[in-house]
């Protein structure tokens, strides 16, 4: 068998088309475009480069793209202010604070301190309640990705057997309650899961989101499966350079799985092209417009 190699540069660059033929509609009922507020504290370059190409798709769909570059040393409560101004604006449809932040500033409270409404990453706590308890709201961008690209692959995903690994706040937890609503019959596995390849190999989706290059092996998935790899890491690639590599061994997956995302070009586009989305529903909701369908 090989594998089906799921497309994500192609499935979000759709998305992206599909997000910036909704806004003229949206500027016409509204008399403004959405806007997408972007917070960067320090030098991180990982997080520059992340933001720069943010910035670009935002204004490449016809949003309203502002990016807030402020020192490493900024404190927290300079961070909050910024945040309560950016809630009090009106233009202001999605607010973003690029993580990781500085390790004098509480993330957790950052985050607490976005409108829930504005808080385009889905990270607040009243989101992810919004998510566990089936609610409308705005959704972590990486997960809902994964689901947009297994329902394309999949059709209904309706009583599947899944299996995600990880249970991070950001892809982990809503991974599984976005599949759960689903009607998927859901593992959330971990570290401490008991004999973890006998788990997923009873998946009929896995997804592997822990961050550890190439650890789910091919003995480990069932043949015709789909395999979501969330991971991107940075090795050795043996000739003094590196190379990106996600959660699983591609190469040995793609012989038994039925289906399965490479890195890069997989999940990753996903992630901004959701961003986008979530702006533009967001500035929906937030001007009292129902939503775009197909988004």
């Amino acid at each position: 068998m090989s594998a089906r190699v799921i497309d994500g540069k192609a499935f979000a660059l759709a998305l992206r088309e599909r997000v910036a033929a909704a806004v003229p509609a949206f500027r016409a009922a509204t008399g403004r475009v959405p806007g997408l507020s972007v917070v960067i504290v320090g030098e991180d370059a990982a997080s520059q480069v992340y933001v720069r190409s943010k910035g670009k798709a935002t204004e490449a769909a016809g949003m309203a793209s502002v990016t807030h570059r402020l020192p490493a040393d900024t404190t927290q409560a300079e961070l909050l202010a910024l945040v309560a101004a950016l809630n009090a604006d009106e233009a202001v449809d999605g607010i973003l604070v690029q993580l990781p932040l500085p390790r004098h500033i509480d993330e957790s409270a950052v985050i607490a301190a976005i409108d829930p409404d504005k808080d385009v990453d889905g990270f607040h706590v009243v989101n992810a309640g919004r998510l566990a308890a089936g609610l409308p709201g705005l959704v972590p961008c990486t997960p809902l990705g994964c689901v947009m690209l297994l329902e394309d692959v999949l059709g209904d995903l309706a009583g599947l057997d899944a299996v995600v690994i990880g249970r991070s706040n950001i892809v982990g937890k809503p991974m599984a309650q976005l599949l759960t609503a689903r009607s998927c019959t859901v593992t959330l596995a971990h570290s401490r899961t008991r004999d973890l390849p006998a788990v997923c190999r009873r998946a009929d989706i896995l997804v592997a989101a822990v961050g550890r290059p190439e650890m789910v092996k091919a003995d480990w998935v069932k043949p015709g499966a789909t395999v979501i790899d969330v991971g991107i890491n940075r090795i050795d690639d043996g000739a003094g350079g590196t190379k990106l590599v996600g959660d699983v061994d591609f190469a040995g997956l793609s012989e038994v799985a039925g289906a399965i995302t490479p890195v890069p070009g997989g999940v990753g586009p996903m992630t901004i092209a959701v961003l986008l989305r979530n702006t533009l529903v967001a500035a929906h909701l937030r001007a009292g417009l129902a939503p775009p369908a197909g988004l």
